[in-house]
C-alpha cells in the first residue's frame, strides 16, 4: 500500500497516493512475475502499473477520483470546451486548444484532459512539457489513450 500511494505522489503530486488509493483497494499482482500489475476500488480498475518504468497509467475511474478528490493534482491539461466531445471519444489534443496546463508536466507524462467546467474527457500521455502546451499553437499536446465515452 505505501508504494503505490508513494509512487502516485511523485506522479500525480504530494498527498494524491492517499485519496487515490484508500485502505478498500484491491491490489492485483502478475502471475508470472509477482509484481503489482493492476489496482480496483469496489471493482473498477483505477490504474494499472507499467512494468516498463513502474508508473501508472489511469483509467478514467481513477482521473475521475483524481480531479474529485485533489485539488493540488499536477497532471491536468485543461482544454477549450468546444473541443471536449471530440477528445472524450477519443481524439488527441492539440496544443492549440489548451486553456491551461500545470508548469511540472513533462514530455511523457500521464495526464489528465479536463473541459473547462473540470469534468474529466480523457487520459493520455503527454507530447510536450505544460509550458510548451501552452505557448505552442500547432502539433499534439497529449496522445489520448482513452476517452471518457470510450470507457464501458
Amino acid at each position: 500500500m505505501r508504494r503505490i500511494r508513494s509512487v502516485a505522489d511523485y506522479e500525480f503530486g504530494k498527498g494524491v497516493g492517499t485519496r487515490l488509493f484508500p485502505e478498500t483497494v484491491k491490489i492485483v499482482f502478475s502471475k508470472k512475475t509477482g509484481r503489482i500489475r493492476y489496482i480496483y476500488l469496489e471493482g473498477k480498475r483505477l490504474a494499472t502499473m507499467r512494468p516498463t518504468d513502474g508508473l501508472f497509467s489511469l483509467s478514467i475511474s481513477g482521473a475521475k477520483s483524481i480531479v474529485e478528490k485533489t485539488r493540488s493534482a499536477k497532471c491536468l491539461v485543461v482544454v477549450r470546451n468546444d473541443v471536449s466531445k471530440y477528445i472524450a471519444e477519443g481524439g488527441d489534443v492539440f496544443a492549440a486548444h489548451v486553456v491551461k496546463a500545470d508548469d511540472e508536466i513533462r514530455s511523457k507524462d500521464e495526464v489528465i484532459v479536463v473541459d473547462e467546467d473540470g469534468d474529466v474527457l480523457a487520459v493520455g500521455r503527454a507530447t510536450l512539457s505544460g509550458e510548451e502546451m501552452k505557448a505552442f499553437k500547432r502539433g499534439v499536446a497529449v496522445k489520448v489513450r482513452r476517452g471518457r465515452t470510450e470507457e464501458s
